[in-house]
């Protein structure tokens, strides 16, 4: 897992026949993420990067030289913050979500002095769920997310420093 500068050039292609390969997303689903939110999303990231304090880190997950992902830590309170993640889909079920977790744990705890992570995932990924497992966190219930189709009640976890 390596920081990744914004660069000029375009999104690699994931190898799928996608019309739009920018926009990542689960095989069948509809992605929330436009395109409009993934030309600002660099400059956002830059933004809160110079703020002070710091209230979100992000990183890329690299296989190779290969961008596969993307890992965010997001501090809500001084001493509360959220983990999210998102692989290409032709990059799960290698670890590699698993790895960069465990870094963002050890960064969330000793560099940004949180106590407190959660983190959720869809119902219909579980796989995300094992990876919360891995890292440490204990599953603490659902929130309910409002989607296009309806409210969906997202599987939340919960992560103790010195847990």
């Amino acid at each position: 897992m390596t920081p990744q500068p914004p660069t000029g050039s375009p999104p690699r292609r994931s190898g799928r026949s996608d019309p739009r390969p920018d926009i990542p997303r689960a095989p069948g689903k509809r992605s929330a993420r436009g395109p409009r939110r993934l030309r600002h999303g660099p400059r956002a990231a830059l933004t809160r990067a110079a703020e002070s304090p710091r209230a979100q880190w992000s990183w890329g997950i690299l296989h190779e030289d290969d961008l596969i992902g993307l890992i965010s830590l997001r501090g809500r309170t001084p001493t509360m913050g959220t983990l999210s993640y998102i692989l290409r889909d032709d990059s799960w079920g290698h670890g590699y979500a698993t790895h960069a977790t465990h870094q963002v744990v050890t960064a969330a705890f000793t560099t940004a002095g949180l106590n407190r992570l959660e983190a959720m995932h869809h119902p219909d990924n579980p796989a995300s769920g094992r990876v919360l497992a891995k890292a440490g966190f204990t599953r603490i219930g659902t929130a309910n997310r409002d989607t296009e189709t309806g409210t969906v009640p997202y599987e939340l976890y919960a992560l103790e420093s010195g847990a």
